[in-house]
């Protein structure tokens, strides 16, 4: 599967702005989907993921609240849609995903989208 993610820009604190990550090559369905960033100086973080039942999705403690994750599947596309931004949201944010039949591990990742956030 191929990941192209965009969307990204610069934005002021307490706004939103919506992410987007379109796959070809195969279904979005077929796979655990997630958003990481990476802040400078920073590790990369596991920002949210949606299991591929899309019953189950996960936010990390810094996001929980104001980021959500969603998918379409007529559009093979997962979305991050991210609200109160903060200056510390600041990051290139990328899409990954997981084929859990397989892997345990993230082996597809798109190109990243840098978001920043003016206080």
């Amino acid at each position: 599967v191929q990941l192209q993610a965009s969307g990204g820009g610069l934005v002021q604190a307490g706004n939103s702005l919506g992410l987007s990550c379109v796959a070809s090559g195969r279904a979005v369905t077929d796979y655990r989907m997630a958003w990481f960033r990476r802040a400078p100086g920073k590790e990369r973080e596991l920002v949210a993921l949606i299991n591929r039942s899309v019953r189950n999705a996960y936010y990390s403690d810094s996001v929980k609240g104001r980021f959500a994750i969603s998918r379409d599947d007529a559009k093979n596309t997962v979305y991050l849609q991210m609200n109160s931004l903060k200056p510390e949201d600041t990051a290139v944010y990328y899409c990954a995903a997981n084929d859990p039949t397989i892997s345990i591990g993230y082996d597809y990742w798109g190109q990243g989208t840098q978001v920043t956030v003016s206080s």
